[in-house]
């Protein structure tokens, strides 16, 4: 009886045990496949470029947050090393995200990584510039537009002096990244034929390098003979600012890209003519809505207005966003408007006298 009393209760707890267990293994299991297939990475080229720490990142997650409350962000950002994001794609594979947005530090070396990615039946979002391999998706701006823009508010800065005869330094983007060749396009499309481009190199999107060049050009043509100097973006615009200044040509035009606060501040100081205004709300936005959509299987359709082909020949569903030129007239209907800087945040005791001067009050 005791015997029998015994294997009962020994085989009770034997499957009790072994629902138990079973119970959480399931529960073990649902939770990782909850917390993996509700996962989007994003992946970002640089930390020397502002805007992505400051506006790219929590702007993306927020949106992601606001349109599925249950997702999550697996964030990690390159620091200027192709190899780098190489590795940081195959910890997202490896982590099990559904979904990468990735703006690519060099998009032909991220193609191996790409279709790694796609082959385990991860959906990738290029963002801000446009990857090679299998993507399913692109948002940006429109770069040659952004090009343009330059180029022309670059002749508008000049004035009368924009002729044929005007000598005026190029100091263009990274070659790995392909926006800098659409940007390059966009701006010898508003400037041949109207200014002489008797200088013209890559400043790899690094401040240095940026200023190393045109210390260059100085050495080559002159100072006196320079008119003007068309930078790709703002960070370089602040290398090559410092450099005009020491050679005693410190108010030239000189124009930028990607409003960031110093060149704001340069623009209303004088030392800086232009930079491009591209509205990140509504980039990181639209990526965050294609990666959500591409998550849940759902069209994007609707978010993709266009088609560009790839340095790699694939062509991707796109949407192109309108950037805006800024100069020291509208700083305060577009930065300041749409709340990117504040009034505060640009006019510092530095920059209080330039600031009455332009109205910004």
């Amino acid at each position: 009886m005791n015997a029998m009393m015994r294997r009962v209760v020994i085989g009770t707890a034997a499957v009790s045990m072994a629902l138990s267990v079973a119970a959480c293994g399931k529960a073990g299991d649902d939770s990782g496949s909850s917390s993996s297939d509700k996962t989007i990475g994003l992946l970002l080229p640089d930390s020397v470029t502002a805007r992505y720490e400051k506006f790219d990142k929590p702007l993306f997650e927020a949106k992601v947050k606001e349109l599925c409350s249950d997702c999550t962000v697996e964030y990690a950002n390159a620091a200027g090393d192709a190899a780098k994001q190489a590795q940081q794609v195959s910890n997202m594979i490896t982590k099990g995200v559904k979904v990468i947005a990735i703006s690519a530090q060099d998009s032909a070396a991220i193609k191996s990584s790409i279709q790694k990615a796609v082959d385990k039946g991860i959906k990738v979002v290029a963002y801000d510039r446009l990857a090679q391999g299998p993507v399913s998706a692109y948002v940006s701006f429109d770069n040659e537009k952004v090009g343009e823009l330059q180029g022309e508010a670059l002749l508008t800065a000049l004035g009368s002096k924009a002729t044929t005869s005007a000598k005026v330094v190029m100091i263009n983007g990274d070659d790995a990244d392909p926006n800098a060749a659409q940007f390059k396009a966009g701006a010898h499309k508003a400037l041949d034929g109207k200014v002489n481009i008797a200088y013209e190199q890559s400043g790899l999107w690094k401040d240095t390098v940026a200023a190393q060049k045109m210390s260059a050009a100085i050495t080559q043509l002159g100072a006196k003979n320079i008119a003007g100097v068309y930078a790709a973006n703002d960070g370089m615009a602040g290398g090559i600012a410092t450099v005009l200044k020491g050679a005693g040509i410190g108010t030239i035009p000189l124009t930028g890209q990607d409003a960031e606060l110093a060149g704001i501040q340069r623009i209303v100081a004088g030392t800086q003519s232009s930079t491009v205004y591209k509205a990140y709300k509504p980039e990181a936005d639209t990526a965050a809505e294609l990666a959500v959509n591409l998550l849940n299987g759902k069209s994007i359709s609707s978010l993709t207005t266009t088609t560009l082909t790839s340095g790699s020949g694939d062509k991707v569903p796109s949407s192109l966003l309108t950037p805006v030129s800024v100069t020291k007239a509208n700083i305060a209907d577009t930065v300041v408007k749409d709340k990117l800087w504040s009034v505060a945040e640009i006019c510092t005791t530095e920059f209080a006298a330039a600031c009455k001067t332009a109205g910004l009050q």
